[in-house]
């Protein structure tokens, strides 16, 4: 379906698709498999109100105390996870299960989910029709054009849904947006036209013979054919370039000049749901039980947004118009090709920086009495680094186990001063081999300052911070009236002393015991990843031991072990958030199956960057889509 349509008519539609609601039915129960611990809890603390043909919000917990088969329930099962890790269930007036009890029954049911029988549950999901968020605008607008405009940066900004900036479902459109639209549409018409350029570069063609209106027409028309089919990523129908030679003509009869005319023509172009939006058909004649291959167009985009975060360039279009991309090995061929070009640190801002919460940095004020040699430069630094060390995983296809343990990383003067390192000068960043203290992502001051409060450390946010964004393992929410730990100068004895403390209570211990570990292994570093070896007066001691009983003596071990023990978990981790970025959208049931293919499949391949992305875009869910209907 081509759409020609008003900005109007489009939030409307929007705003339908994303009200309506499907229905899921949950079969009858049938054989007993749960451990008693989480029945007792199920039974005690959710089945009054969730079990039987009228559970409350049509939500049942019975069948996960008495269902041998729970991939037929999965959809059932991920609510029951959101419900019970976001504390919305038992409601606050009710009875409350301890904190021990919620966690154990959380992992038990979290545990089915790994598996249930993918062969019951296929589909490769559906991508909602999003636009394009800031940074993808000012790129696309910056290869469309050959101008460095950034006009995007003037755009409200962009929320946030899965941890990422591109998520379909949250794109919206605010009014003011439609206005910053047509404003930037102008400008970028005004643009082209004022530079020789990059009007050569939209219109290339001039008619050979000026006076013959025959041919003006003509050149005309494929002029703004071809600029169209750039602009909107795919062929342009007939009836599409005849509706904007009608608004030139317009022009043309209202007496407006060469230059007037084609600014009327780039402006409509882009100012189109067709330029703003990344369109993927959905006519129902192309759906065979409610499934789809995607165009070659279509794959055209959604890899260039992947790996770019723009538009396709020339070798894409022209692959796609002759329908040669589609096969698993010209996406291959064209992902490495890709990811050499240096468009694709694109993927190291957008996906690592978002991922990793690079771009959290510019807000944190570590307190400058304390820090008092943190400035701008070394915050600028600081992230740099960890861009840096991402870049190289990605270009020199290593594996991903580097960002856990590289012994290697990137500094210039600034950071290695602040590193205790000698022998580099200057603002290039050098590779530096690592011999010390350090070793991979945990250990960058980017990510030690993100996880540090503005006064002193916290392990807990450390923890936390590993546990979320490395392992995929992110703990429930604390209890409520947990009290806050001293400040800086507050403290009764060491941190670890008074962490202790606090996990004495068993609600607090459940969690804690996993996230403590890992941030008294990296307390070494303080707020501002710079080492010492005392906290305070108090000497620190990075040892501990993980669950499962592997121990440390400090930050090098713990993510050496991390690397091997974890590495499972990790790559499966870093593998769900690339595929969410790749698709911009959450992961539905399905998803998890094309995880386990991916992940099995890197185990083979030494868990390297390339083949990664490889098996994402020749990955059912990438090249595919499901019907809307």
């Amino acid at each position: 379906m081509k759409f020609a349509c008003s900005f109007c008519w489009m939030c409307s539609a929007l705003m339908v698709l994303s009200s309506s609601v499907v229905a899921v039915g949950v079969e009858e129960p049938d054989a007993l498999t749960v451990p008693n611990a989480a029945v007792e809890t199920l039974q005690t603390y959710c089945m009054d109100c969730h079990s039987g043909g009228d559970a409350e919000g049509g939500i049942r917990v019975d069948f996960l105390a008495t269902s041998a088969n729970l991939g037929n329930h999965v959809e059932q099962i991920e609510k029951i996870i959101l419900a019970l890790r976001e504390q919305q269930m038992p409601p606050a007036d009710a009875e409350q299960p301890s904190a021990t009890d919620r966690v154990q029954t959380l992992e038990w049911i979290e545990s089915q989910l790994q598996n249930f029988d993918c062969g019951a549950i296929s589909g490769p999901g559906r991508v909602t029709m999003r636009r394009l968020n800031r940074s993808e605008f000012n790129n696309t607008v910056r290869d469309l054009t050959g101008l460095p405009l950034t006009l995007a940066d003037d755009f409200p900004s962009d929320d946030v849904g899965n941890g990422f900036d591109n998520i379909g479902d949250v794109l919206t459109i605010p009014p003011i947006l439609l206005e910053k639209y047509l404003s930037a549409a102008h400008a970028i018409a005004t643009a082209i036209t004022d530079d020789p350029a990059a009007r050569k570069k939209a219109f290339p063609l001039t008619p050979q013979q000026p006076d013959d209106l025959e041919e003006v027409v003509a050149v005309a028309r494929k002029n703004v054919s071809d600029f169209a089919r750039r602009a909107w990523r795919r062929p342009l129908a007939a009836s599409e370039v005849d509706r904007l030679m009608e608004l030139m003509k317009g022009a043309w009869d209202a007496d407006a000049t060469e230059v007037e005319i084609m600014q009327t023509a780039i402006t409509a172009i882009l100012a189109s749901p067709n330029f703003v939006y990344r369109v993927e058909e959905d006519e129902a004649a192309q759906y065979i039980d409610g499934v789809r291959s995607l165009n070659d167009h279509e794959l055209a985009s959604r890899l260039s947004y992947f790996l770019w975060s723009s538009m396709p360039d020339q070798r894409l279009f022209e692959l796609a118009q002759q329908s040669k991309l589609h096969t698993a090995e010209q996406l291959e061929a064209e992902v490495e090709r890709m990811l050499e070009d240096p468009k694709s640190m694109a993927l190291v801002e957008n996906f690592a920086g978002q991922w990793l919460q690079l771009r959290d940095l510019q807000r944190l004020s570590p307190d400058p009495t304390l820090y008092a040699s943190f400035d701008e430069k070394l915050r600028r630094s600081m992230r740099r680094e960890t861009e840096l060390l991402f870049a190289s995983i990605m270009q020199e296809n290593r594996s991903l186990l580097d960002l856990l343990n590289a012994d290697y990383t990137y500094v210039d003067e600034r950071l290695a001063e602040h590193y205790g390192m000698e022998g580099i000068t200057g603002d290039e960043f050098q590779r530096v081999e690592l011999t010390g203290n350090r070793r991979g992502v945990l250990m960058h001051a980017s990510v030690l300052l993100l996880t540090s409060n503005p006064t002193r450390t916290s392990p807990v946010k450390r923890g936390k911070w590993v546990l979320d964004n490395l392992l995929a393992e992110a703990p429930p929410p604390p209890p409520p009236n947990v009290p806050e730990l001293a400040g800086a100068g507050e403290a009764l004895g060491t941190l670890r002393q008074q962490m202790e403390q606090h996990r004495a209570d068993p609600n607090c211990a459940v969690c804690h015991v996993k996230m403590d570990a890992v941030g008294f292994g990296l307390e070494n570093f303080d707020g501002i990843g710079k080492w010492r070896e005392t906290d305070g007066r108090e000497r620190i001691d990075p040892s501990g031991s993980l669950p499962g009983g592997k121990t440390f003596s400090g930050p090098v071990e713990l993510v050496e072990i991390l690397a091997e023990e974890k590495k499972s978990e990790f790559v499966r981790c870093a593998t769900t958030k690339m595929l969410t970025y790749a698709l911009g959208r959450g992961l539905n049931v399905s998803d998890r199956c094309t995880i386990n293919t991916i992940v099995a499949s890197l185990s083979n391949q030494d868990y390297r960057f390339v083949p990664l992305v490889k098996l994402i875009v020749t990955s059912q869910p990438f090249t595919m889509q499901e019907s809307g209907r």
